[in-house]
C-alpha cells in the first residue's frame, strides 16, 4: 500500500527550529494510518517479552520495523519526510534513518517516560538528529502523548537517561523547569510531533483504557561520522571510525 505523507511547511520549520520540537496535524493521510494500525497491532503483539529496564518499564517496543514490513519502511524513506527532516536540521543536504520503531504504553503496564534527550546515547559526531512520532490511533493527553521543554535543544549534551534510579534530566538539572513545557496535546490518528535530539522530552502514563500506538523514525545528518562509541545498534556492523555512516541499515535520502 501507498502510505502518503506530506512535507512540513515553511512555518513548521521554522518552529521545529526555534522550539525544539514541532506539531505536524496529519502529516499521514486517514487511510494509511488504519493500514498501519492493523500492521503494527500485529507485530506489537509478536513482540518479545519486555525486559526489566527503566525503557521497558516506560513503553514496549518492536525496532526496526522499517527493516521488516515494507509499508513502515516505504513511509521512512519517504520523500516528504526526508525533505521535511532535511530542512528542519539547518544546513544539512541530505539525511539517513537511524532507527525505526513502534512503540506501545500500555495502561497499568507501563509508567511514565522519564524526561531525556535521545542524542547522549548515539555514536555520531553531530547531534543535527530528530524523530518524527507518529500518533497510530488517537492519543489524547491524559494517553502519554510527548510532551518537550521548549528551547532545551539550544543547551547542548545534557547527559544520560536512564541509567539509574532517580536520572532524569529535570532531577539533574532543575533549572529546565524555567524553560516552557510544551502543553498537553490532544493527537488525532495520523498526527506527528518531531523533536530534535537534543530537546528534553517525556511522556505520562497512559491513563485511558486503550494502548498508545505510535510509529517513530529517527533520522540524521548524512554527513555525520561514527565515533566508535559502544552502541548496540551499530556494534559489530564493521563501520569505519571517522566515516560516515556508509552501510544498508542507514539509507541515505537525498530530497
Amino acid at each position: 500500500m501507498d502510505i502518503q505523507a506530506r512535507q512540513a511547511t515553511a512555518d513548521e520549520i521554522t518552529a521545529f527550529q526555534n522550539q525544539g520540537w514541532v506539531r505536524l496535524a496529519r502529516l499521514v493521510d486517514p487511510a494509511g494510518v488504519a493500514e498501519l494500525r492493523e500492521r503494527a497491532e500485529a507485530h506489537l503483539a509478536a513482540r518479545p517479552k519486555a525486559g526489566a529496564t527503566a525503557v521497558d518499564q516506560a513503553f514496549g517496543q518492536s525496532r526496526d520495523i522499517a527493516e521488516r514490513d515494507a509499508a513502515f519502511g516505504a513511509l521512512a524513506r519517504s520523500p516528504a519526510i526526508a525533505a521535511s527532516a532535511a530542512a528542519m536540521l539547518h544546513g544539512v543536504a541530505a539525511v539517513r534513518v537511524q532507527v525505526t520503531n513502534l512503540l506501545v504504553k500500555e495502561p497499568g503496564e507501563h509508567g511514565s517516560t522519564v524526561f531525556h534527550q535521545d542524542f547522549p546515547w548515539m555514536p555520531m559526531d553531530r547531534s543535527a538528529m530528530l524523530t518524527v512520532w507518529l500518533a497510530l490511533a488517537d492519543v489524547p493527553a491524559d494517553m502519554g502523548a510527548l510532551r518537550f521543554y521548549t528551547g532545551s535543544h539550544r543547551h547542548g549534551l545534557l547527559g544520560r537517561s536512564f541509567v539509574g534510579a532517580g536520572d532524569d534530566q529535570l532531577s539533574q538539572h532543575p533549572w529546565l523547569k524555567e524553560l516552557e513545557l510544551s502543553p498537553p496535546l490532544d493527537l488525532k490518528a495520523g498526527d506527528a510531533t518531531v523533536h530534535h535530539a537534543l530537546t528534553v522530552h517525556g511522556a505520562p502514563a497512559n491513563r485511558r483504557e486503550a494502548a498508545r500506538l505510535s510509529f517513530t523514525a529517527t533520522y540524521f545528518d548524512a554527513d555525520a561520522l561514527y565515533t566508535g562509541a559502544p552502541y548496540g545498534q551499530t556494534d559489530g556492523l564493521g563501520l569505519t571510525v571517522n566515516r560516515p555512516f556508509d552501510h544498508p541499515r542507514f539509507p541515505c535520502l537525498r530530497p
